[in-house]
Order: structure tokens, then sequence, then C-alpha cells
């Protein structure tokens, strides 16, 4: 599913006090979706990263009462006791099997031992899959069965709208969209490859002073050598691209770039750029483009600054190229 899908599958699921296994590869966002629902619907986020915890975390360690001649649990104090939220435990199948174990009827009934699981939160689980080549044990099936078991997978358009919201450079995305099965192409006997996560981590190096050089290095450790040496490619035609000052004073004399890759950088980097006082202008010369650019332009430039829409020039276009605006 997509994370589009899975956010309000996700909600419902949570409503009816079901707990949820999120299942996808390295690097696609399963923390990142869980973290922007309790964001969005603010709930409190406690994280247990189960790979690292011990049975003990969850069940507690006990402790001898000498009143009562009974062994008495205590706990870390990080399960929540108010409140409502989401009690993620991340890289559940990586834990060892004795964790698994302790968090089996905690899963099922919210209740281990004398603890409760406040009534305003949810269970959600995330993990990756054996073919991911990643470090899992396979989960007891009694544990498997307490689930609604869920699969993430990459989408452009969604990973197009959050890298917009989230002001992910221009250069990015448009290069994941003219290449875009470069946006998860996982190669897993490689030290680096690329993946949602990764090309993240990659944005941080554009524009960060570094020499040609140096940048393609880091990159190259960052996506893999292959997607670097592409990526590296767009960004000096990128670089090159005629300035959008220079297309905002002469919309009918700007040449249009033939080149695909050309034609996507700079149609992202209008949309980005564009404001509501400027789009009746710059439309002049997107409306030179290819079609497909044209909408690429208008859908970044909408997203961007919604009022955009109102303008003359938005509805001209959208009713002359209403067979492809949606």
């Amino acid at each position: 599913m997509r994370p589009s899908q899975l956010k309000p599958a996700l909600r419902f699921l949570m409503a009816q006090k079901r707990a949820v296994f999120l299942w996808g590869p390295p690097g696609v966002g399963k923390s990142d979706l869980v973290e922007s629902i309790a964001k969005e619907d603010k709930l409190q986020l406690v994280d247990f990263r189960m790979a690292l915890r011990d049975p003990t975390d969850i069940k507690g360690f006990p402790m001898p009462d000498a009143k009562s001649k009974t062994m008495q649990f205590y706990r870390d104090g990080e399960l929540p006791t108010k409140g409502k939220g989401i009690l993620f435990l991340d890289e559940l199948n990586s834990a060892a099997p004795a964790t698994q174990a302790a968090a089996m009827q905690l899963t099922l009934t919210g209740k281990i031992g004398d603890y409760t699981l406040p009534a305003g939160w949810s269970i959600l689980a995330a993990g990756n899959r054996e073919s991911d080549r990643s470090v899992v044990n396979r989960m007891p099936a009694a544990l498997s069965n307490r689930f609604v078991h869920l699969d993430i997978e990459v989408s452009l358009d969604d990973w197009s709208e959050w890298a917009l919201d989230n002001a992910m450079p221009t250069e990015l995305i448009s290069f994941i969209r003219f290449r875009t099965n470069l946006l998860h192409a996982p190669d897993y006997t490689q030290r680096a490859f690329p993946t949602p996560r990764s090309w993240a981590f990659a944005s941080q190096v554009i524009d960060s002073g570094l020499d040609r050089d140096t940048e393609f290095e880091v990159l190259k450790g960052t996506v893999g050598e292959g997607a670097a040496a592409e990526f590296s490619a767009f960004l000096r035609v990128y670089r090159d691209l005629p300035s959008i000052d220079e297309i905002m004073l002469n919309p009918d004399k700007v040449a249009i770039p033939d080149a695909p890759a050309t034609l996507y950088a700079l149609s992202s980097a209008l949309g980005a750029k564009v404001k509501k006082d400027t789009f009746d202008r710059m439309m002049q010369y997107v409306g030179r483009m290819p079609i497909e650019f044209q909408v690429v332009t208008v859908r970044d430039a909408t997203r961007q600054d919604r009022s955009i829409s109102e303008t003359k020039a938005f509805i001209k276009w959208g009713i002359t190229n209403s067979a492809v605006w949606v």
C-alpha cells in the first residue's frame, strides 16, 4: 500500500484497537509514517527499538518483596501510563525471540503482568522482510497472528508530495521524477544504494559548499556510485539552467530546452519559485513547454501556493487542459 493509503487504514485500525505490523524494505519510511501520524493527530509517541531491548524492558525486572514474599516487577518507566498515543514497537522481528515473546501478551490484550496499556494508546509495529537481507528473527505464529499485517510500497507521487512539504531541494525532486526507478533501487551487495531515506541524506549535500569531486564522493557513499554519477550529471544540467529572473523578464524569448532531463529540472525549478503575482508571466513561458512538463510545473506551483489556483492564468490553463489536469 502507498503511504497515502496506509494513513487512513492505520487510523481506522487504531480506532478499532487492532495492533498493526508494517512490513517493508529498509529506508522506505516506515518509522517516518508512524511519526507523521502521531504529529498530525497530536498523539504521544513512544518508540521502542525492539532490536535493542531485553525482555525485562517490557515485562519488568523481578525484585523480591520481603514483606509479601513474592517477586514484584520493576519497569524502566518508558511504557505509557496516561494520555493518548502510539506505542511503536519498531524492528520487532529483529528482536531476540525472548523479547518477542514478552511483547506477545501486551500486543493481544494491552496487558502484561500488573501493567495495562492506557485506553487512549494503540500498538503499531514495523520490521523488514527476510528477503531484504536484514537481521530478522522469524516471528512466532502466535505473535504474528495478533497483528493486522500491511505492506508499505514506494510511491513516486507520495514521495514527491512529502519532498515538497518538507522543503527537499528542487534539484533532487527534479532528478527523481526524471529517473523514477532510482527512488528505491536496493542492491544488497553494495554498501550504499538508493532509498527514500538515503536520498534524504543526500539532499543535505546539495549546495553544501563542497567542491564537485568531494560532493560526488559523499553522494557515492550515500546512494551508491551509479546513482551518484547520474545525479551529479543532472546537477550540472540543473546548475546551467536559465535563471528564473531571465525567464520572467523575457518569457516569450528564452529558449525552451529539448532534453527531457533539462525539462524536468526546469519545470520543477519554476514550480518551486513562482508566486501568485508572477504566475501569469511564468505561464507565458511554461505554455511553450510540452504538456507533461506544464502539468508538473502547475502542480508544484499550486501545491506551494494554493492561491495560484485563483489567478486568471491558472483558470484559463485549466480549462484548456482539462483532459490532463485532475
